[in-house]
Formats: structure tokens, sequence, C-alpha cells
């Protein structure tokens, strides 16, 4: 590119000169191409560890003058190519002007001058398109990680940093490249170079480390080896970077969804130096993670800003020192101390947001009042004017809500009168509904008398404990969330309270103010809809919590159905997994069906992410994190617990249904009243002290079933002795109680004893351990399909394990590769989870011709597209646009382990409907006719049958055994034999010769296949045309043609000895298909191996160039392609058979291992050269 004219000193010093004249010079950065020698070594060592490379473009035009010392560099290019276009404009436009100047400065300036105008230009030019973010050495550094790893434009960088890749115990001093789907490494030093490409998605590990061998390194592991780097400038960020990269391509595995760029992120005021926009948008997406994560906001929330403060505390009277966050919704305060204080204060429900008066002890306070008459009051403000300004901006954004903070029970609305309910008789849900205004507990307990035993006075006692709390730190969304509040919840959520305080500590709440009216839409959309979703929670329906009077009536089971339902018509990617009937059915019993369904949303989507997907990736993971925290916290109850396979086994069904399932239902809501509260760290808390309270009789415990005894008859006695509900009977508990019941565990003090005993466990390190959880499970779920894959192929083709699993890694590799460099149709659609392991990832017509080009042993030069279009088609027998793996496998182990007979008649297929496309096709539409008039008259034969059939059936209608042969006989799969293949016209014959020719260009014995195939075509046109004599008799031959040009007179002067053999094939096809043959004077060996067809016959030319094999040009009397002409199969296959090197060559075993190296090694990604070689550019220059 041109760049603005610079001074250089020394315009030799690390450089070669390659062209000159009077006033420019064009040079070569040492170290960049071939040559050099030592001193071209050491630059380019020096240019990789200094990264000089990606500052100083390899090739430069110098401007010098005679008289002067000073040399101008006025253009740069990373390629020859560049570089010479703007030398030769050089030579063109300005040398013959400069050439007649007197003085040499006169020169410089018009050069410069010129140089100059030329970027102004381009400047212009480029203003109307979108300014690029990243600055110009980050640009660089891409441009330079697309030329060293092949890189197309699609793949962006995120970020590059200095550090050493230890090969072996030798460290390589080089640079790391992040991209968003690939971690590479470049290092070139002193001629040895190390380039690495790892794809993100094949990670299975990632883990900071510091060892004797490896200082402070990063090791990054994959299914076959391990990478080492170490020596970064700042590893913390580095590693954060390769988490969220990695975190990004396991979900590319979940979901099948590619990285998109976060187009509302807010453009910076300047270019930031080294940071590329990418880099802004991950650093963006962690922070706005962790602040979604501390206050259990929604998916959509984004951080706007966040800065110091104090938040004046009326119940404590003092000032708290924290950080105040703002976002497009929320004013949020956490204190610097934890459990200190923390506040959340929708913006719909702020009133006034107002600057107060500032003083010493105050400073810079600004006063934010709500509308249901709290005020709060925050000072030491940094910029308090900037503040107020954003907050005023999102309040004019937000709509003004009249939903009111005072209970969440009035975002529902009153029970409807009777005339409201006609109107609302045929909708599904409605306010005239029971379930619509209360949970079901308060529907079974509204007409019970009124208990006054000392277990109710003590819920009464917990009432007035939370009201008085509620006085002084408010209640709603904007209650002052301090240590208070977990001591209350430890101590038991009051009934009556349990639906709102869950409302509202998991953030639920906000959600469903934000969406009046959305779960009744819902349901009206969901229900009546039957999919795989509705029929499983059919099935469920009546089990979830069966002993419980709530779901022992219609009621219950209605308002379950429809909370289900709506919640798989709204997230299809969930639908529906089993677990979540029972969580839902608890929180119906407690809270309005509106609100159960949005407090399940927040379960599912929130709280516990992918715990409930077709696989439980979520919970698997928690699995995973829960065995890491036994062997911290529990290392000799591990080690013996691995031993039986104990954890996995409990774990799951613990954590799936956060111990619903597991334990007495007055003790387990507890659990689920400290888990909205805090997270998921309670659950591993409780699990680990229940693992505790047993560990020695678990020590002692010789095989799994004993420990899982143990375990449940634990669980089954804990008690919660403070309840007012009549007890529930506890399925599980009836199962494992023995003959000495053990004694009873009173839930209060479990719960006690997890926080005092593993209390110190915090939720970012459960997050972390999380990160390294998902890469090991995931991969390990990518692993168990592969080998699901693998075992039910083997029966269905011949291909080893080894390679049907190599073939699985290259067809999933393309369907990956469209994620994330884009496709004919997006990837989500062709990856379908719910449908079994061999269909679940599906390639376009596009992708296959890919693999096909790189795998099939049928090459068959530039007709391969074509064959690879027609197997597509052939193989796609749903007409979706997709093939599967299983559809692939099977194209592919007809090709390879066929017999001579079924590679034959894949062939035969693929130059035959459906194979052939409708353009294809077209011209050969009145053949195609001929032969559907003759399939015509044979159905009306068979439909003579069918009546004798009806005949029979009629005689039979009480014969039950004869229809279930009939049905017995419909289902069975029918095999297809060679007699069962349609006729092939002429035209379709002639292309699969084309197809023949092509295959056989790279044959060792090329010449003497051309000849078998000339001679079986000339056999199989005269098979035809006597066949047409029998078939077709009454039909004239003259009534459908396609005219066929004659020779040309000229060209056939020129036969001789020194022609090529490929032409065999045409002149057979041409003599055969236009003159009467005579047998008795024809000889198939007279026909010269080196003949060539003349201009006007059908050209191998044409064939070569896939068109169709009929020329243009005059008509000759007498020459017609005949579409009454036709050939069966069997004599294909029979013709074939006389001919000992088409035998040879159909019947040879071809091994696919070759291929498929050869498709590992295209697929490995080298350095590449520059665009013209060192010899191109010197022949230039002569």
């Amino acid at each position: 590119m041109w760049i603005q004219p610079e001074e250089v000193l020394l315009a030799g010093a690390l450089w070669v000169s390659e062209r000159a004249n009077p006033f420019f010079i064009l040079q070569r950065r040492r170290g960049h191409g071939r040559g050099g020698g030592l001193s071209g070594l050491l630059v380019g060592t020096l240019d990789v560890v200094l990264d000089s490379s990606a500052r100083v473009a390899p090739y430069r035009i110098l401007l010098q003058t005679a008289d002067s010392q000073v040399y101008w560099n006025i253009a740069c290019a990373s390629s020859r190519k560049e570089i010479t276009e703007h030398w030769d404009w050089l030579e063109t436009n300005l040398l013959q002007t400069i050439s007649i100047f007197d003085n040499d400065e006169d020169v410089t300036t018009f050069v410069k001058g010129k140089i100059s105008g030329i970027i102004a230009e381009e400047n212009r030019l480029n203003q109307g398109e979108e300014q690029e973010e990243d600055c110009g050495k980050f640009r660089e550094a891409e441009l330079k990680m697309r030329r060293l790893f092949g890189m197309p434009d699609e793949e962006k960088l995120v970020n590059y940093y200095s550090c050493s890749y230890w090969k072996g115990r030798v460290p390589r001093q080089g640079w790391l490249y992040l991209s968003v789907n690939h971690l590479c490494f470049y290092s070139f030093l002193l001629g040895k170079e190390v380039t690495l490409v790892v794809q993100w998605t094949e990670v299975t590990q990632l883990e900071k480390n510091a060892t004797l061998v490896f200082p402070e390194s990063v090791r990054v592991s994959t299914r076959h080896t391990e990478h080492f780097f170490s020596m970064f400038l700042n590893i913390n960020d580095t590693f954060k970077l390769m988490e969220q990269l990695a975190n990004i391509a396991m979900r590319q595995l979940l979901d099948n969804e590619a990285f998109a760029a976060d187009l509302s992120l807010p453009k910076p005021t300047k270019t930031l130096k080294n940071v590329s926009a990418l880099k802004r948008d991950l650093d963006a997406r962690a922070k706005n993670e962790r602040y979604r994560m501390m206050f259990r906001l929604t998916q959509d929330e984004r951080l706007d800003g966040h800065t110091d403060c104090t938040l004046w505390t009326p119940f404590a009277k003092m000032h708290v020192v924290g950080q105040l966050f703002i976002s497009n919704n929320y004013i949020c305060f956490n204190s610097r101390e934890e459990d200190l204080c923390q506040l959340i204060i929708p913006l719909r429900e702020v009133s006034i947001v107002e600057k107060a008066d500032s003083s010493s002890v105050l400073p810079c306070p600004v006063s934010i009042s709500t509308k249901n008459k709290m005020n709060f009051l925050f000072a030491n403000l940094k910029d308090r004017e900037f503040l107020v300004q954003r907050i005023s901006d999102f309040l004019q954004r937000t709509p003004d809500s009249s939903w009111g903070d005072t209970s969440p029970l009035s975002l529902i609305g009153h029970p409807a009168s009777a005339a409201s309910e006609s109107a609302h008789r045929g909708q599904h849900f409605h306010p005239g509904l029971p379930t619509a205004s209360q949970g079901l507990l308060q529907l079974y307990h509204q007409d019970a008398p009124e208990d006054l035993g000392p277990k109710a006075m003590k819920e009464k006692m917990k009432e007035e404990a939370w009201n008085i709390h509620f006085s002084e730190f408010g209640r709603g969304v904007c209650m002052y969330r301090t240590s208070r509040t977990r001591e209350l919840v430890l101590n038991g959520i009051p009934e009556r309270l349990r639906g709102e305080l869950w409302l509202l500590f998991s953030g639920a709440q906000n959600e469903m103010a934000a969406h009046p009216g959305y779960y009744g839409d819902l349901v009206e959309q969901a229900m009546g809809l039957c999919s795989l979703a509705t029929e499983e929670i059919e099935r469920d329906l009546h089990r979830s919590m069966p002993e419980h009077c709530a779901f022992q009536n219609e009621t219950g089971i209605a308002a379950l159905r429809r909370v289900l339902t709506a919640y798989a018509h709204r997230n299809p990617g969930i639908g529906y997994c089993q677990a979540m009937n029972i969580v839902t059915s608890v929180l119906l019993l407690y809270c309005p069906e509106e609100e159960a369904f949005w407090l399940l949303v927040a379960l599912c989507e929130r709280m516990l992410p992918d715990y409930y997907n077709t696989r439980v990736v979520g919970a698997l993971v928690d699995q995973g994190v829960f065995e890491e925290l036994t062997r911290a916290f529990l290392p000799l109850l591990y080690e013996h617990m691995q031993e039986l396979g104990v954890i996995s086994t409990i774990s799951l069904s613990w954590f799936l249904t956060l111990f619903l399932s597991v334990m007495p239902f007055d003790s387990a809501v507890l659990l689920v009243d400290c888990f909205f509260y805090e997270g998921i760290k309670v659950i591993f808390q409780v699990a680990l002290a229940v693992l505790h309270d047993n560990m020695d009789a678990l020590l002692s415990c010789s095989d799994e079933g004993e420990a899982m005894t143990i375990l449940g008859r634990y669980l089954d006695n804990v008690v919660n002795k403070q309840t007012v509900a009549p007890p529930i009977p506890h399925l599980h508990a009836l199962l494992t109680s023995g003959d000495d019941p053990p004694p009873e565990i009173d839930v209060f003090e479990l719960i006690k004893s997890s926080y005092e005993k593993f209390g110190s466990l915090r939720s970012d390190v459960i997050e972390q351990m999380r990160f390294k959880q998902r890469l090991k499970v995931i991969q390990s779920l990518e692993d168990t399909a592969k080998r699901s894959v693998v075992r039910a192929m083997m029966t269905e083709s011949a291909f080893s394990i080894e390679e049907l699993e190599e073939l699985y890694c290259l067809f999933k590799s393309k369907h990956m590769t469209s994620c994330y460099w884009g496709s004919s149709s997006s990837a989500a659609d062709r990856h379908d989870p719910s449908l079994p392991y061999l269909e679940q990832y599906r390639i376009d017509p596009a992708q296959f011709s890919q693999l096909f080009a790189a795998l099939a042993p049928w090459i068959c030069g530039g007709h391969t597209t074509t064959l690879s279009a027609r197997l597509f088609r052939l193989l796609d027998q749903n007409q979706d646009g997709l093939v599967n793996f299983k559809e692939f496998i099977t194209g592919l182990s007809g090709m390879y382990h066929g017999d001579m007979t079924e590679k034959l008649k894949l062939l035969y297929k693929l130059h035959l409907p459906p194979a052939l496309c409708p353009e294809e096709a077209e011209s050969a539409l009145e053949a195609t006719n001929f032969f559907t008039d003759d399939d015509q008259g044979e159905e009306v034969k068979d439909g003579g049958g069918d009546s004798e059939e009806k005949k029979v059936s009629e005689d039979r209608v009480k014969d039950y055994r004869y229809y279930l042969r009939m049905w017995a006989k419909e289902k069975e799969p029918k095999t297809e034999t060679i007699k069962d293949l349609p006729r092939m016209n002429q035209e379709q014959f002639i292309d699969l010769c084309k197809t023949l020719y092509n295959m056989f260009s790279e044959e060792p014995l090329e010449q003497q296949l051309y000849h078998s195939i000339a001679t079986v075509a000339s056999l199989l046109l005269r098979i035809g045309e006597v066949g047409k004599k029998f078939n077709n008799g009454s039909k004239k031959a003259n009534d459908l043609t396609v005219q066929v040009p004659p020779p040309d007179p000229q060209r056939e002067e020129g036969l001789g000895e020194g022609e090529s053999g490929e032409s065999q094939v045409c002149q057979a096809l041409a003599e055969a298909q236009l003159e009467p043959a005579d047998e008795e004077t024809k000889d198939d060996t007279s026909v010269s191996s080196y003949s060539v067809v003349s201009s006007g016959s059908l050209q191998c030319e044409d064939i070569a160039d896939d068109t169709v094999l009929v020329g243009s040009g005059e008509q000759r009397r007498g020459s017609v392609l005949d579409v009454d002409w036709s050939i069966t199969f069997e004599q294909v296959l029979a013709s074939l058979l006389t001919e000992p090197p088409l035998v040879d060559y159909f019947e040879r075993k071809r091994d696919i291992r070759v291929k498929m190296a050869a498709c590992k090694a295209q697929r490995a990604v080298e350095r590449q050269t520059s665009s013209a070689s060192d010899h191109e550019l010197t022949q230039h220059a002569v």
C-alpha cells in the first residue's frame, strides 16, 4: 500500500535490493522468502521474536536521488504481487515525468506530493465505508496470522501474545495467536520454523500451572497431545481469554451455534492501542456475565459501567463502601465486604433521580427515589454529572410500568367475576382459574381449621420476624439484602411467604414484570400442539409427587401440564427433561402458575444452566465439580468412593432434583429456600456434609450397593421438626427402611453443619471449576457419540473401527467448519440433537463435494463435481438437501467395499433419475416420456392383478390372518435386484461412457482401459439397436430425434499415428451410433490407440469439460440420437465382464486410509508462501 513518505537513513541495513532505477529501489527484508544466508536467518529470528514482522512489511519501495543521502519510503506490501503492481505504476506514470526535472529537490517534492495525493484520494473513497475499529498494528498482525496459517478472511483474530512454546524440553520463542476458532503459534529461530494450529473444539483441558520443568505456564490438552506455553507478560489475562474462547467452542459443540459478534457494543471514542474489537466484545461479555450472576439478572442485561461509591444504610445508620453498577434496566449496589449489603433497583421502579447538596461529610451525593416511597442515598461518586445523565438516558428508554412493587401477587390480577369467566371460557389459562392467583397449598389449606399448636406458633413467629425485616430493610425488589436476610432464609422461609421470596431472590420477579401477559399467550400457543416433549410431559404428569394431595386431582395436574408445556414451547432446545416435573410441581405448591413458570425459566436458563437439556450436561458438569470438591475436602473418602464408583451415581439425582427426590419433602424444600438465595453452592455444601456425616460407614463399605443403601437411609431420615403441614409419605423411605431405623437428622442442623464445615466455598471458584469440567464432559459426550455411531455402522459397512472413527471426525469437522466459516445453510438447521447420533450431523452439497473429492476412489477430473452432486442426490432420500453420516458411509462403502456388480450398479444409478437433476435430464425428456408410456402399460397389467387380489380379499374379509400377512409383507424391506433397475436411454449411456473415460485418465493401464471401454461402448450401442427392433417395432425412429453434426473432412485428413488414445471411446460411440456397423469387417484392434476424433464428431474435449456429448453444427443425413434406443443393467454388466482390464479395475481393492491421510494433511494448515516466486520476480526484472 502507499504510505506517507518517511525518511530512511540506512537503506541497506536488514534489506536486500531486488530492483532499481535512477529514482526508485524495490527492497525485500532479509529473512523473508528464499535465501539470505546467516544474516537472513538472524533478521528473520529477530523479526519473529520482536514482532517487527507485524510492524514492518517484508517489501518496500524507496525514493532516492543522486545527490542526496536520504531515502524516502513511499510504499510497502506484504506480498510480491502487491509491491510489483506499485513498482509498475511508478515506472509507467512517474519515471518518464521526473526524468526531465533538473533539480533533485523538485523530484523529491513532486513524488512526495503525488503519493500524498493518492493516499488522500484513497481515504476519501473509503470514507463512505465503515471504518475499522482495530488499530493498524493489530490489522497487520491479523493479516500475518492469515498468511502464516492459511486462514480465510472469516477467521477473526482476537489477540496475540509473545510467549515460549515448549517443544520437548526446549522453549521456542514466538507469537501465540488466539482467534475465534483456533489457537495458533508461530516461531522462526535460526532457520527452524515451528507452526502449530489447534481448534478450540478439540481442546479437552486448559490449565494454568507452575512446575519445576515448566515455569508458570498454560497447558492446552487435546485428545492426542499436550502443549505448554510460558513466559507470558500477563499470563492471567491470556488464560482468561483462552477460557472464554474454549467456552464458546464448547457452546458450539453443545448448541451448534456459531460465535456472533455483539453489534450493540458501543463504539470506542478513539482507536484503542493493541485491543481488537473482538477483544473488547469478549471483555464486555465477561463483565456482563459476572454482573448478571452477581445480581441474578436476565440474559439480555448489559452492564454500562460501574464506579466506587458509598451507600447510606438506614437500618445500620452508616455509610457502606462498595460499587455502583448501571445497566440498561437496573441500578445495583454491592458492598466491598461480602454479605454486608446488596441492592437491586429496577429502573421501572425509579420515580426521581436528583443530585443532593454536597458537603464535607457527604461529598457528591445522588438521591434515588422509587414508586413505593423508598429513598436511596449514594455518595462519594467521582463523576456525578455523567452518572446522573446516564441514568436519565436509561430512564427515558424505560417504558412506564404500572405494576408497582408492593406484592408479586398483584402482577397476576384478582379473580375474575362470573361475567368475565364466560368471556374466558375458550382459553386454557385465564385469571378465573384457581391456580392463576394462588399456589396449590393455599387452595387446599384455605378451608382447614386454624392450627394453634406449638409448630403453628413457631411458623407465625417466623412470619413476624420477616415482617420486621421488611419494615427495616424494605419489601420487594428494592429490599436491602444483608447477612440478616441470609440468617432468616437459613432458618426457613414461612409457607405464606415462600413463593414471594423465591420469586424475589431468583430474579424471576424482574423477568415476569418485564413480560406481562407472556405466559398466558404462550399457553394458548402451546396447548393442543403435539410433539415429543408433550408426549413425555403427559407420561410424567401422574408421576409428579403422587403422594401429595394437590396432585391427586385434575386442578394440580392441569396446572402442571400448562406450565411444562408452555416452557417446552418457549425453549424447544430443552423442551422437556425428566426431573423438571418434580421441581415444577414443588414450585406450583407455593406459587401461582405464572410465577411458577418464571421460576422454572430462572432455574433452567440461569441458576442451573444446561441441567435440563437432552444430555443433562449441566448436571454432569456439577457432578465433576462435586468429585473435585470431595477430593479437596474429603480426600480419604474420595479415593474409596472412586473405587466403588458411587459419586457419579448419587450426585446426578441429588443435583437434578435439588434433593427433592431423595429427601422428605418438608426437609428438601428448606434446601430449595437456601438454593434460591445462595445458588448452587448450598447444594454442594449439603452434599459434602452428607458424605462427611457418613464417612466412617462409607469407608467400611465393600460395594456400591451397600454405600447407596447407607446414603439412602440417611437422607430418608433427614426431618423437618418445625413443619406445620401434615407429613407426606416418602416413597423412597418405605423402600429403604430396615429393621433398626437410623436416628433422625434435623435438616436445620444439617444446613448449619454444611455452612460451618464447607462455608468457605465461593461462587466464583465453583464457576472456575465448572469451566474445567465442562470441557471434559462435552468432549466425553462427543467421544461417546462417536463410539455409538461407529458401533451402529459396523454392521452396515465394511470399514474398520479405526476407519469409521476417522471418517466420522472428517465428516463432523466439515460440519463444524461451516458453523464458523459459513455455508449455504445455517449449521443449526443441520444439527438436531433429538435425532439418533447417526443422523445428528448433516452436510450440504458443497461440503459433500469437498469430502467426495478428497475420499472417493472414483476421481473423474473436471467431472468429479458433477458425479458428487449426483451421488448426493441419490443418497439424499428425504430430499431435504442434506446428507447425514449414515447416508455418507453407505455411498462411500459401496465404492470401496462393494463387489463389481454393486460398484457398477451404483455407477449405473448415478446416470439415472433421481441422481440426474432436472437440468441434466432435460435433453432426454422425450426418451423418459417414452419409457413412462411403457411403464404405464405395465401398470395396467399389474392393475389387473390388483383387481384379482382385491377379489380374493373380499372373499376373505373375515380372515384377519390375511391382513396380518399383507401388513407384514408391506413392512418387509424390499431388497433391490439388478432386474429392478430401470432401462438406460442413449443419452444417459453416452454420459456413463463420459464418466468412465474421466475415471481412467490417471490409471497406469490407461490406454488398455480406453480400448476396453471403446469395445464395450460399441457393443452396447449395437445391443441397443437390436433391442429397439424387438421392443419398439411399432415406433418410428424419426419421431423424436436429436441431430448429430457431421465430421469435418479437413480434420479427418489428419488422422495418423500421433493421436491420443482417449478418443477411442468417442470414435467408437460415433461409429456405432451413426453408421451401420459391418460385423464381418469390424476389427476392434484396427482402431488405433492414438486416433483423433474429427471436430464434428463426439469430441473428447466435450467429455472432459462435462458438456453434452452430442456436437453442434451442420446436420448429417441419417445421423440421429435415437430416443427409442435403450439398454438394461444386465446388458451393461455382461458387456463389461468381457473385458479383463475393466474387471480388474472394478474388482481391485482400494485402501481409504491413504485418502484419509492425505485429507488430514490437507486440513493441517501450512505456512503459505508469497504469491509470486523469486524466479518469476527475477525474470520480470530482466
